[in-house]
């Protein structure tokens, strides 16, 4: 019997509890800071996000019901479907068994409203009116767009500037579900104000996004932040991918030996990733030997270059400080186009989880994962974003080791998004004008040397 390439699940098995990996964690998590070192509590933060999310930040409940209402706009677009990758395994050569789990189903394309809809909604039944955030390549922003809509909230986005102009049909996106967009730093804020003040070019970063989009919550009463990755609660709310994926395999009788996803913040990695963990927790034999591996751009290097420290999440430092890996809050990334890969830190859960190491990374250059999106394109059919690019990258070096090796492994990746509004990243690669870009280790040095003296 041919085994299926196409693993579905109905809608009543859509997760109704989410996993939160703090339980089962063998430390503590590190807790967030003020500027005077002292641990920063649930009534500091309430400014600009509502009890429920606040919980959720803090709660090291091991399950956390979904909502029902959040359920049933889950039901959309998910269960997403696991795919295993036989044509793309065919062009390697490999022995090893490739799947993928395919979040570009969902209305905004990606896996990024997962959380915005739980966001939105819990925003909604706190009696809050109006949402502010930040986007890099427009995942977040478009997500949290759509979510607005679907609970009746007015949102805001500050989209980093260099993804303003690169991604126009994501703004567009955006503006289709009542957005307003504008390309940070702007004007709307004294964040933006002085920024450009200071270079009126500045093509900005998520670091200063994030800054204006809390700085613009923070002062008005009707008015929470959102954010699309990095906390403790967006990683919870993600895990709906990894929980899914597992009843799949288990519907084939299968187990992933490694699992592979593209790492920025760290929300779509930690979402397939920590449900797998909570088996090793447990000691499920199946788990013993995987292997969970973030994948991040040479250009921003934050697990495997990074410092394990204290700091900001954004680059004025509204917000608390978080212990994390970071390139520096006032880090500035290049402008390559896997934009939702940009950011100076990483979630505080991945970076101490990795840095306890049950977690790997990798690093990988921007044409190498550009050639790897246009393989799986010619043989799976789907163009992926160039942020999924980075995982297809790694599966390939993956399937192709145990090419040589000759071991059947199991490997699955995260494809978290489709490329239909990358088309220009994908034409400027076709012509020769992109380049690989490792950050230099005296820029990396210059900006980590402004941490903060806490912790």
């Amino acid at each position: 019997m041919t085994e299926p390439t196409r693993i579905l699940l109905d809608e009543n098995e859509i997760p109704t509890h989410w996993y939160n990996v703090v339980a089962d964690m063998a430390n503590p998590p590190a807790p967030p800071l003020g500027p005077d070192g002292k641990p920063v509590g649930p009534e500091q933060m309430l400014a600009i996000f509502p009890p429920q999310i606040l919980e959720q930040e803090m709660s090291a409940e091991r399950w956390i019901p979904i909502p029902d209402e959040v359920r049933d706009i889950y039901r959309i677009w998910r269960p997403s479907p696991l795919m295993r990758a036989v044509r793309l395994e065919k062009a390697l050569g490999t022995p090893a068994k490739i799947f993928f789990k395919y979040e570009g189903v969902s209305p905004a394309g990606s896996h990024k409203p997962n959380s915005a809809v739980p966001q939105a909604f819990y925003n909604r039944e706190a009696g809050v009116k109006r949402l502010t955030t930040e986007t890099g390549a427009g995942q977040w922003g478009s997500s949290i767009s759509f979510a607005g809509q679907m609970f009746g909230l007015e949102v805001r986005v500050y989209m980093v500037k260099v993804s303003y102009h690169q991604k126009p049909y994501r703004r567009m996106m955006m503006q289709t579900w009542g957005a307003e967009v504008f390309a940070s730093p702007s004007e709307h804020t004294q964040t933006g104000r002085t920024l450009l003040a200071a270079d009126p070019d500045n093509p900005g970063s998520l670091g200063i996004a994030i800054s204006e989009a809390v700085e613009e919550a923070a002062g008005r009463p009707d008015t929470n932040y959102t954010l699309g990755s990095v906390l403790n609660h967006v990683l919870l709310h993600q895990t709906v991918i990894g929980l899914e994926a597992k009843k799949q395999f288990d519907k084939i009788g299968l187990y992933p030996d490694v699992i592979l996803g593209p790492c920025g913040g760290g929300s779509s990695f930690g979402g397939m990733a920590f449900p797998f963990l909570a088996d090793q927790a447990a000691g499920d034999k199946r788990a013993e030997r995987l292997r969970c591996v973030a994948v991040e751009p040479t250009s921003c290097p934050t697990l495997t270059k990074g410092q394990y420290a204290y700091d900001f999440g954004d680059a004025s430092g509204f917000t608390p400080l978080m212990k994390m890996y970071t390139l520096g809050h006032d880090f500035m990334p290049p402008g390559i186009h896997a934009g939702g890969l940009r950011y100076h830190g990483d979630s505080p859960l991945v970076s101490q989880l990795y840095h306890e190491g049950r977690l790997e990374a990798v690093a990988v250059a921007q044409l190498p994962t550009f050639e790897a999106g246009v393989l799986f394109a010619r043989s799976e059919g789907i163009i992926p974003a160039p942020e999924s690019c980075h995982a297809i990258r790694a599966a390939i070096d993956e399937a192709l080791a145990c090419k040589a090796t000759g071991e059947p492994r199991v490997i699955l990746f995260n494809l978290t998004g489709h490329g239909h509004f990358d088309m220009s990243a994908y034409e400027r690669f076709f012509s020769g004008q992109l380049e690989n870009y490792d950050y230099p280790a005296e820029a990396a040095a210059a900006s980590l040397a402004h941490l903060p003296k806490v912790g």
